[in-house]
């Protein structure tokens, strides 16, 4: 079920961070910092699945095809994938510390031998003047005698995680002079140089609600069982850490939140079902506080469990009590505007202002002066900054200049997408495309070289079997408009969902040569 656990979660990141790029293993090197003589700016993100939002006053820093960063409001972008800063490294998390950005890098390669794919992290890029030069930190490590953790009175016997497969970090936090990163296969992990070495922070085993150092503890310490330890805890499988002040902590597991109000010393664990109001389930993927009523909101997804849910889970109170909303919704991360706090999840993005009583999605989100309609439901995260709430989405980063009632006010969707060449050229996104039952819809993109044409756009799956007819002899084109778009909603001619797989489209356009084009279908 472990395994499980990570290849969905990771499969998933790979999709949103990934999304649009190409990766694959290359040989990794420590790089020096170079300047940014080489990269342009450009006047949208690099990538349209916009996982993680970042807002420092006018700077924004995005995730999606590599890193992002406007300093300009949203007007301009540098991106750093292709750099030789980045490579063709992912990014699976960003942070931001006192005029420090940080990136979380790796890479996935399919491994033959387990016949998987694998992340592998690749460390972390750092950079003390907002992208100008960069450092490179390699992904921590332990020896292979790296076997005891001293915790108080315990030598805790503990699994040395010697590689960077499976080690990816997926969540930064930042107190008074440490940096903490969360990892799956090497837990919880501080360091008190900037990077230069790291420790490892020890949590609860699974059957623990708290440990301090004065306690007798006897378990192994090991995320995952190997040959130190026979057993592996769900609860050092980290994937998500919140700082909340320089002693105050909260660390989502796939076993639950762990709180800390010692700097990381002592921990107190919230599993589902351990208290009376209770998380919705134990795998705690994102985390975020809001200082205006000092809420804590997770987002917490059933692991193992049987009566665990997908849903949101929040506290007021520092854990003793939480509050669950948006059951059987897979949520991501939060952003909010004083009280009200905006949910990212895969059926829209869910707004409050009753301490979610109450949520309101956006009516629609069509930015008038593109004339670009957001078809996707999905979304990652949320920012704000005033007035202005920025959105990050599988189909592009959305920016709301709110000037009314709640959603109301002046939409612009950000969207990279790729020229045309040719007018035989063809492409759609996102891709891999996640349909639902809702609005989600794959885009097509293709050109009719600005004549006025009949357009036939047919699906067929991986055996050529014909699936749908999206639109058939339909009048297309005009001289001032070089491509087309149509959407495909991933479903077959009798309105049900199609299967994971590859699908094919076909394009009749008059009397030219059909062109054709491949969409990746995940549910």
């Amino acid at each position: 079920m472990k395994n499980n656990l990570l290849l969905i979660f990771c499969f998933c990141f790979f999709i949103i961070t990934n999304v649009n790029a190409q990766y694959g293993p290359v040989t990794y090197h420590l790089q020096k910092s170079k300047s940014l003589s080489k990269i342009s700016s450009d006047p949208t993100p690099a990538g349209n699945s916009i996982q993680e939002i970042i807002i420092i006053g006018d700077t924004i820093l995005t995730s999606s095809r590599g890193l992002n960063i406007s300093t300009d409001g949203g007007t301009s972008w540098q991106n750093f994938y292709g750099t030789s800063d980045f490579g063709s490294d992912g990014v699976y998390s960003i942070g931001y510390d006192d005029g420090v950005i940080w990136a979380a890098t790796g890479q996935r390669y399919y491994d033959s031998d387990l016949q998987q794919s694998i992340d592998k992290g690749t460390g972390y890029r750092v950079s003390t003047d907002m992208g100008n030069t960069w450092r490179t930190i390699l992904q921590p490590v332990d020896s292979d005698s790296d076997t005891i953790i001293v915790y108080g009175i315990n030598n805790l016997r503990a699994l040395p995680v010697t590689v960077t497969d499976q080690n990816v970090t997926f969540d930064l936090a930042f107190t008074q002079g440490t940096v903490w990163a969360a990892s799956f296969a090497a837990g919880l992990r501080k360091s008190t140089d900037n990077g230069q070495t790291w420790q490892r922070v020890v949590l609860p085993a699974d059957y623990l609600e708290h440990i301090s150092p004065s306690d007798t503890l006897n378990y192994c310490y090991s995320p995952v069982a190997g040959s130190v330890c026979s057993q592996g805890f769900l609860n050092l499988e980290g994937f998500s850490v919140l700082a909340v002040d320089d002693t105050t902590l909260y660390v989502g597991t796939a076993g639950g939140i762990n709180k800390s109000t010692d700097g990381g010393i002592s921990w107190t664990k919230f599993s589902h079902g351990s208290q009376q109001n209770s998380i919705s389930g134990n795998w705690v993927t994102f985390l975020d506080y809001n200082l205006s009523n000092n809420t804590v909101w997770a987002s917490t997804w059933r692991a193992e469990g049987p009566d665990e849910l997908y849903g949101i889970s929040a506290t007021s109170d520092g854990g003793t009590n939480w509050s669950v909303y948006l059951p059987d919704v897979r949520s991501y991360n939060f952003g909010f505007k004083g009280n009200q706090v905006i949910a990212s999840t895969d059926d829209g993005a869910f707004r409050s202002s009753d301490d979610g009583r109450t949520w309101i999605l956006p009516t629609s989100i069509y930015d008038s002066e593109s004339k670009v309609k957001l078809t996707t439901t999905i979304f990652y995260d949320a920012g704000v900054n005033g007035n202005t709430i920025w959105l990050g989405s599988e189909q592009g980063l959305v920016k709301l200049n709110e000037t009314g009632g709640m959603w109301q006010g002046n939409w612009k969707i950000f969207r990279a997408s790729s020229n045309l060449e040719s007018n035989d050229m063809t492409y759609a996104f996102p891709n891999p495309f996640l349909p639902k039952t809702t609005t989600n819809k794959v885009e097509i993109v293709y050109s009719t070289g600005g004549n006025s044409v009949p357009v036939t756009i047919r699906i067929f799956d991986f055996g050529m079997n014909y699936v749908r007819t999206i639109i058939q002899n339909v009048t297309k084109g005009s001289s001032s408009n070089l491509s087309e778009r149509d959407y495909w909603d991933g479903k077959d001619d009798n309105g049900n969902l199609v299967s994971n797989g590859v699908y094919f489209y076909r394009i009749d356009r008059g009397s030219s040569e059909p062109i054709f084009g491949k969409i990746l279908v995940i549910k």
